[in-house]
């Protein structure tokens, strides 16, 4: 699955420039032209790093990225400024920014920033995950919901939303889950892990018989889906095993 870089910048020639370089470089990208948009797409997109313009008209990127880390987002956020006096930079980092990089900038070096950025995220594991509105502690095993619950997960809970988070967009065998989670010593029934897989759609699909997130891959395992994603089965009835 492609790394994915939510591009938050008011410039079209800017942004279509960078979006072009960064889809060559393999990334999937999204252009958020104003603070408004960002908003909405940071939590629905759930990108694997921001690009954020400082000077935004309306909502600027500072007040974005403080209002997105006070919700939890831990995304990585790289900010583009034409103001890059030490104290602005200051002021970036403060509200949660990861780098910041003043215009004009080398492409190269952008690159490089975005691709060590990404890299970082990657090395990292996870502590907090954020997906249509939820956020998942993973130290606390607290899922905070977005109807504002706050429910307690079991340790198994945790351990398969922590490996289907990790493999976003792909399909994880019951086989590897039975590995990962229990381990060799022991050996649970795959429809075990279909229990799990139940629980976790009642907490965070909003019609969990008909499932936008977690996935059945008939015959194989499951699929996790941070952008809600119709299910495509014909039968309705099986997506609740």
């Amino acid at each position: 699955m492609k790394p994915r870089v939510l591009l938050v910048e008011d410039e079209p020639a800017l942004a279509a420039a960078l979006a072009d370089n960064l889809e060559g470089e393999g990334y999937a990208v999204e252009i958020a032209p104003d603070g408004h948009t960002a908003l909405r797409r940071w939590p629905d997109w759930n990108p694997d790093l921001v690009v954020l313009d400082v000077m935004l008209p309306g909502l600027d990127g500072l007040q974005i990225c403080r209002q997105m880390r006070a919700l939890g987002h831990t995304t990585p956020v790289l900010f583009l400024s034409a103001k890059g006096a030490p104290e602005e930079r200051v002021e970036g980092l403060q509200v949660g920014g990861d780098d910041y990089l003043a215009k004009p900038f080398h492409l190269p070096e952008f690159l490089l920033r975005v691709k060590n950025l990404l890299r970082r995220r990657a090395e990292a594991p996870v502590a907090e995950y954020a997906f249509a509105g939820h956020r998942v502690d993973f130290r606390g095993w607290t899922a905070y919901l977005r109807d504002g619950r706050k429910e307690a997960l079991g340790e198994r809970e945790m351990a398969i939303l922590r490996l289907l988070i990790e493999r976003a967009g792909q399909v994880v065998s019951r086989d590897e889950i039975l590995d990962r989670v229990w381990g060799q010593e022991v050996f649970p029934s795959s429809r075990t892990i279909d229990n799990f897989v139940v629980r976790l759609r009642r907490l965070f699909e909003p019609d969990p018989a008909h499932p936008m997130h977690f996935h059945t891959v008939w015959g194989v395992g499951y699929r996790f889906t941070p952008t809600p994603e119709p299910r495509a089965e014909a039968n309705p009835t099986k997506e609740q095993a």
